[in-house]
């Protein structure tokens, strides 16, 4: 399954993605029993992948044009948590030294982590019409097709309750800010395929995420006030207070692991923080540079033909 996953994304943007896996009961009462039964079907992490991959490529070609999800066959991604509560094990994949892997009997309790493509897509549609494409994407996506998605994000709401989106997602590369929220000795999943690592997943519980993201905010708002990632992890703070206390974070790196993996980043950033807190600019400059050497080559890509 893991092959096929990894032969389905040759020829697509990189994507990485950002999620938040919360308890049951941090979800509204008439959610959680489809949560549940997504949990009890114990899908695999591939499955997942491989069907969500599958669907979206299939509203690229679907007939009338429109590209929406329509959310009938919205999928949760769930995560078996210790009972210690500390990182949970992932699935599908080859699990590195110290990574904690939780034997399932010992497992006790389920996090969970919904796609809600709906709302995704409607987010992600507001942002193209108010970016400098939005011309561009006026003509690709019709007012009618937009008029009749927003009823489907009407709809969402109005029976789900939601007011958080637990995903967040990235093409042609990861945003520095997201690895403010890790440290090399986090929890991590390699999955490996035909010679190829399909993706990377390292995890971390919310609680240490927003220890660690305060951190950055707190120093940089001191050392480097004009700096966007400041904005970015600002931000970022505010979405992750959001969730239930005893969520777990998860940086999903997607196909680009392929292409960085073994990858510093998280360490390169917390020693560029610290260096500017403690007013090396040297230091500062130096974990930039090995940053922008592994990172500038994904995201040129994005415009290479």
């Amino acid at each position: 399954m893991t092959g096929n996953l990894y032969r389905g994304q040759a020829g697509l943007p990189f994507s990485s993605a950002l999620r938040v896996y919360e308890p049951l009961a941090a979800f509204p009462a008439e959610q959680q029993g489809a949560l549940r039964a997504a949990g009890a079907r114990s899908v695999s992490r591939a499955a997942v992948e491989n069907a969500e991959l599958l669907a979206s490529l299939g509203r690229i070609t679907r007939q009338g044009g429109d590209p929406f999800p329509t959310g009938a066959t919205d999928l949760v991604r769930v995560l078996a948590a210790p009972a210690n509560s500390a990182p949970p094990a992932g699935d599908g994949g080859t699990v590195t030294p110290g990574a904690g892997n939780a034997d399932a009997g010992q497992q006790d309790n389920l996090l969970y982590c919904p796609s809600q493509l709906v709302l995704r897509a409607g987010l992600a549609a507001n942002a193209l019409m108010e970016g400098i494409h939005g011309p561009l994407a006026q003509l690709l996506i019709p007012e009618e097709q937009r008029d009749r998605h927003q009823e489907r994000i009407d709809d969402v709401r109005a029976h789900a309750g939601l007011g958080r989106v637990h995903t967040r997602a990235s093409t042609w590369g990861i945003p520095f800010s997201w690895f403010c929220l890790f440290q090399e000795s986090d929890p991590t999943d390699v999955v490996e395929s035909e010679g190829h690592i399909v993706t990377v997943r390292i995890r971390a519980t919310i609680g240490e995420a927003l220890e660690r993201v305060r951190y950055a905010v707190a120093h940089l708002a001191l050392a480097a006030p004009d700096l966007d990632m400041l904005e970015d992890l600002t931000q970022l703070t505010e979405w992750l207070e959001l969730f239930h206390p005893e969520s777990v974070v998860e940086l999903d790196y997607g196909a680009v692991a392929d292409k960085v993996y073994p990858d510093d980043s998280p360490m390169d950033v917390r020693l560029g923080i610290e260096c500017l807190a403690e007013g090396d600019m040297t230091g500062a400059a130096a974990a930039y540079r090995r940053l922008a050497s592994r990172w500038i080559p994904i995201r040129q890509l994005a415009r290479a033909s």
